[in-house]
């Protein structure tokens, strides 16, 4: 399972404030709160020019529209890296639709609420994934679809960034798991088809088969019981396609304990396992 990809469509950048020693536990900031301080300054100074380039001193560059002396209406901003934000601001933030583009190549696209992605838009994580769907405060939330450049897609519900809830996930083989994750992570009541045919329905924890569940393999084989890491442990029914049966108790992936075992000819016998094995004197 690959994870989701984590970083804003705003990004983050690295600012070293060595002349202000004040600031060293703010080094962490988004692109758009880079200008703040003169931006506050330019509302009361006032002077501003609609689609005139003004140059902030850090290098951003703007270029749009503006009223009261705050972006405001169409515009296009740019930054020294390369950075660039294209599309609709409202009292100096990122208000509407709009189009970031990283200095990497990954791109945003979509709804913007108060300089961070909120509503509908596309995630596009250049040579690795894209994210189509609801955003929320610059993370994914709500239903979406991430898709990986080799092709396999999840489909479903992402909290605060995060594969969370119900969702499909298929991989490039054809394989598919449909059902419940809780942090990106497969964990609760799902449904897992392999290419191969065999299939699972039943609990999951941490990505691993584990509670109540029945699997299935090609040509007939069944089991339905207890699993616990992947391994069937627990009480458990297994069946053959000619009518053989074991009903019992299993660990680590093998009988083990009393159990009942029944022949293709439906003559039945109860013995103590172990290790997968009737022992002798016991059956």
């Amino acid at each position: 399972m690959s994870p989701t990809t984590d970083e804003g469509p705003q990004g983050k950048i690295e600012m070293e404030e060595e002349d202000d020693p004040a600031d060293d536990g703010e080094k962490c900031i988004s692109y758009f709160d880079r200008e703040l301080k003169e931006l506050k300054a330019l509302k009361v100074n006032g002077g501003m020019t609609p689609d005139k380039p003004f140059t902030f001193k850090g290098g951003a560059v703007f270029t749009g529209q503006w009223k009261n002396n705050m972006k405001h209406g169409y515009g296009v901003q740019k930054w020294p890296d390369g950075a660039f934000y294209e599309g609709e601001w409202q009292e100096n933030c990122a208000m509407g639709n709009g189009r970031f583009s990283h200095a990497d190549g990954d791109v945003y696209i979509g709804r913007w609420n108060r300089n961070n992605a909120s509503g509908h838009g596309s995630y596009y994580h250049k040579g690795s994934t894209t994210y189509r769907g609801e955003w929320k405060n610059d993370l994914q939330e709500g239903l979406g679809v991430e898709t990986w450049i080799e092709g396999a897609q999840y489909e479903g519900i992402f909290s605060d960034g995060q594969k969370h809830g119900y969702g499909c996930y298929r991989w490039v083989d054809g394989s598919t798991y449909q059902g419940r994750w809780i942090d990106n992570i497969i964990d609760g009541a799902g449904n897992y088809k392999a290419k191969d045919g065999r299939s699972f329905v039943g609990q999951w924890k941490e990505a691993v088969i584990h509670g109540i569940g029945q699997y299935t393999w090609p040509g007939g084989r069944e089991y339905c019981g207890n699993y616990l890491s992947d391994q069937k442990d627990g009480f458990g029914i297994f069946k053959w396609p000619d009518g053989r049966m074991y009903e019992g108790w299993w660990h680590n992936g093998k009988q083990s304990g009393h159990g009942r075992y029944t022949t293709k000819d439906n003559v039945t016998r109860n013995a103590l396992w172990e290790n997968g094995q009737a022992l002798e004197g016991h059956r």
